[in-house]
């Protein structure tokens, strides 16, 4: 879920692709559930998202119920002997630790979100943790991770978590999307592999899949569409334990095999189902485009924010602009992370919009003249 495990940055209404990791719930299904191939039939979509009705197109056809038992058998028999070890798989990972961990993969990297994850979990093992401490706290833990938004949307829903749920993570899709900051993907993802719910998960990875296998397309459309979601509740088996299995293992696929550019199909264990490679392979119909990063306004606003992270007071609004000579003056612990931004030689109207959207952002407040971290 950016863009995590090195997919392109795709303008879905999921993000920039969503989290690319295999999750294993928490408390449901016995403790085998993760190393048994499963199979069964589909069942009726349980999902909402944001989907763009201009690009609706005609569900392409399910396979039959042979083919989509041989699908789940394949699938999930590999998915058995391959699952990364990652902590939120493990049994004894809490709700809580299912819910974090889908946050910080929206949009980055396993191996970035692996030591921030530990320390958050260390430090606020509990929503009532984190819910009791500053926002503010979050953004500061929150560290490099990117997109730092995320960490005030898991402060509020911890925050939600104490006041309406008694500190419990929600068990259900539905009170899971109530939540600040939990969209449709973190709500039924949380809810199936946390608590072992059957729900259609849709992250970029099983669009992927799903456009190879089934549609014999390279590359999913630009949006998600009612199509898709169609074909993913078709192919969801019909049982909690099985379609679980099945969401994690179609992930898993997209993510180490079906990848978005240099696909392994060699080591793909339904390569001779794959109506991609029956086609010979067609290229896709559009490039993906990354996000840009150097001389943005998000590269000035990261570079701000690091300094607030470390400033232990309000950092004047003069001192973003000074040269280097002048880091004398600056709050203890920010020499460092204010040379970085000077280095960028951002145009002051630039720094301003920065410092402008970390304000209206709620990620940066105004005290006694100067710019902290939300208190």
């Amino acid at each position: 879920m950016p863009r995590a495990d090195e997919l392109p940055c795709l303008p879905i209404l999921l993000g920039y692709g969503t989290p690319l990791v295999l999750h294993r719930h928490h408390a449901a299904g016995p403790p085998s559930l993760w190393s048994q191939p499963v199979f069964s039939g589909p069942e009726t979509i349980n999902y909402s998202v944001g989907i763009d009705t201009q690009t609706i197109a005609t569900t392409p056809a399910v396979p039959g119920p042979d083919r989509l038992q041989r699908l789940h058998h394949r699938i999930n028999g590999w998915f058995a002997g391959i699952a990364r070890d990652l902590p939120w798989r493990e049994p004894d990972c809490s709700p809580w630790g299912v819910l974090v961990s889908e946050i910080m993969l929206q949009q980055t990297p396993v191996v970035r979100v692996l030591p921030v994850w530990h320390e958050w979990l260390k430090r606020w093992p509990t929503p009532a943790g984190l819910a009791g401490e500053p926002a503010g706290e979050a953004v500061r833990s929150w560290g490099r991770l990117g997109y730092p938004r995320r960490a005030l949307r898991l402060h509020a829903a911890a925050t939600a978590i104490v006041q309406d749920h008694g500190g419990k993570v929600p068990d259900t899709y539905a009170a899971l999307l109530a939540l600040p900051g939990v969209g449709s993907y973190t709500a039924a993802a949380v809810a199936a592999f946390a608590y072992g719910r059957r729900e259609t998960v849709v992250d970029t990875n099983i669009r992927r899949v799903h456009a190879r296998l089934i549609s014999g397309v390279a590359l999913p459309a630009p949006a998600l569409t009612a199509a898709e979601m169609r074909l993913a509740a078709a192919l969801l088996p019909d049982d909690d334990d099985t379609s679980v299995r099945w969401n994690a293992a179609v992930m898993e696929l997209g993510a180490l095999v079906c990848t978005a550019r240099a696909p392994k199909c060699a080591a793909c264990p339904v390569k001779d189902s794959c109506a991609w490679l029956a086609a010979g392979e067609p290229p896709p119909s559009y490039v993906p485009k990354g996000q840009a990063w150097h001389g943005t306004d998000r590269q000035v606003r990261g570079a701000v924010l690091a300094v607030l992270r470390l400033a232990d007071a309000p950092v004047p609004p003069e001192m973003f602009q000074r040269e280097p000579a002048d880091l004398g003056f600056a709050p203890e612990g920010v020499g460092v992370p204010l040379a970085a931004l000077h280095r960028l030689n951002s145009a002051p109207e630039q720094l301003e919009r920065a410092l402008a959207g970390l304000l209206a952002d709620g990620l940066a407040e105004m005290h006694d003249g100067g710019y902290r971290l939300p208190a």
